[in-house]
Formats: C-alpha cells, structure tokens, sequence
C-alpha cells in the first residue's frame, strides 16, 4: 500500500468518521483497509453516524504508523478511540490488532462537521465527516470560524447560520463549559420551554424561520425542522440558563433570594420578567436541592 497521503482527523471527529474518510481517500473500504493493516474487524460495518468502531491498542498503533500522526494526538482528536485495556472484550489477547464495529442510537450519534473545516483536513476526497459535541456544551456542532452548525444527525448536513448570528455570539461567550449537572437541569428546562412555546417562544419562532430560510435544502419533514434544530434554536438561552443555575448556592434559597434569581435571569435572558409557574421545570430546580 502507497504511503499515506494527508488526511487529519478533526477535533472531535468520531473514529469510524476519520476511518471512512481516509479509507475514501485511497477508494477503499474501511474493511478493506483495516484488512491491508492485519487488523480484525467484528460486528457489522455501517456508514457514520450510525455505527462507531472501537480498535484494540495495537490497532489504534498501526492506524497511528500508518497515518504517521502520534497515537497521543489521535487520540486527542478522536475521543472514543481511547484504547481499552488488553483484558477488554473488544480487544482480544495482548497485542492483537481487533476493531469491533457497534451501532449508535441517535441520542449519540456524531454530528454533521462543518463542510470547510473537513475540506481542509481531506483535500482529496470530498468525504463528509461527523463529530461529537464539545463535553460542557449542548449537543450542538458549531463552527464560528465558517458560520456552520448543526445538532442533529439527521441533517444532510451542517447548517448555514449566518443569519443567526446570536449562535455564534453565544459559543464565543461560553469560555468555560457548564457543568453536567446544571447543563443537564437548562437543556432540559429550554426544551420543555420550546415545547410548549413559554417564556421565549416568539424569539425562538423568529429564530427558527430565519434558520430556515437560510437553509432551503432542508427537508421539511419528518422529522420536522422545529424538532432537529430545537438544540441550535434553543442554544444560547441554554447556555445563559447553565451558567445562572452553577451560580446557585449549595443551601436552600429563600422566597427573598429565588426572586432576585428569577430578575437577574429575566435580564441574562432580555425577558422583562420571568414567573414559573409551580410545575415550570425551572421552578422545581429552585426548590430541589
């Protein structure tokens, strides 16, 4: 086999994305290129996003000889190529080359990555690539640098966001990630909010028709785009929300404390007031400890 022409992986990519796009560059498949390494492949090979591969230590070794990219920085760049331990399942007897194929349910399935950024990282093919969302931040894929977004596998692809320019303006705020607990407790509040159209609704409805009409392609359904672009749509109150719920002290808040919360939320959020009502998600965080 010809040595290796210059294919990167992107920050995040998914291993069996960075896979399939180097196997594309040499028009093989990435059976047949795990094959020319001496490396085992089990399960049942699927297109990302759908399917995820996990290689032994010895293979993630070869694909590092073989890419000529050190193992430590693949495995930066590739999060779930982390090789296991040799007493894994996955992995066989120490120092054999394995890969296990394993499909992904579509709560975690990788993302469609920005169309430029994988150009520049695979200029021979013009293979798509899929990542996986940043730990700390909504499940979304955000490019500033190109004005690309997307959070939903579904999608053909990213999203032209140009028109949205609070995304951008959001993700370029969000210097240090929510923490999971308080991410958890605002995506979902945001969701149930968007949902059942309170509190921010009409912007979101503004933000959403402007998404897509910038983005003609987009299938109209099913699934609709109210529901695949909820989490860009709903982004950058959700990251407001996070950050006001890990200021929240550890204690029980009183009447008096809850209310000067909810104010200074209403202006983080530019609402001119915020009432939950009892059975408002956001309601139940304030009183749950």
């Amino acid at each position: 086999m010809p040595g290796p022409l210059r294919v990167r992986p992107l920050p995040g990519e998914a291993t069996a994305s960075y896979l399939t796009r180097l196997a594309t560059t040499y028009r093989l498949s990435p059976a047949q290129l795990l094959d020319g390494h001496g490396i085992t492949a089990t399960g049942t090979e699927h297109a990302p996003p759908a399917a995820e591969i996990r290689l032994s230590a010895e293979a993630a070794r070869r694909l590092s000889g073989f890419t000529r990219i050190p193992l430590t920085h693949l495995t930066r760049a590739l999060p779930h190529l982390r090789p296991p331990a040799p007493s894994s399942a996955h992995t066989g007897a120490h120092g054999t080359a394995t890969a296990h194929w394993h499909t992904v349910e579509i709560a975690l399935q990788p993302l469609p990555a920005c169309t430029a950024c994988t150009i520049r990282r695979s200029p021979h093919t013009a293979a798509s690539a899929w990542i996986h969302p940043s730990p700390g931040l909504p499940r979304t894929m955000i490019c500033t640098r190109h004005q690309q977004a997307s959070s939903d596998p579904r999608h053909p692809g990213p999203l032209d966001i140009r028109a949205v320019p609070e995304l951008t303006q959001a993700h370029l705020r969000a210097r240090r990630p929510a923490t999971p607990v308080s991410l958890s407790w605002a995506s979902t509040i945001t969701t149930r909010w968007y949902d059942h159209q309170q509190h921010v609704h009409e912007r979101w409805h503004t933000r959403l028709h402007r998404l897509t009409a910038a983005n003609p392609r987009m299938s109209p359904g099913p699934p609709s785009p109210a529901l695949t672009c909820r989490e860009l749509i709903t982004y950058p109150e959700t990251l407001t929300l996070a950050a006001a719920l890990d200021r929240l002290p550890p204690h029980p808040m009183t009447r008096t404390q809850q209310t000067t919360f909810l104010h200074q939320l209403a202006g983080r959020l530019q609402l001119s007031r915020l009432a939950p009502a009892d059975h408002d998600l956001l309601w139940k965080r304030l009183t749950t400890h």
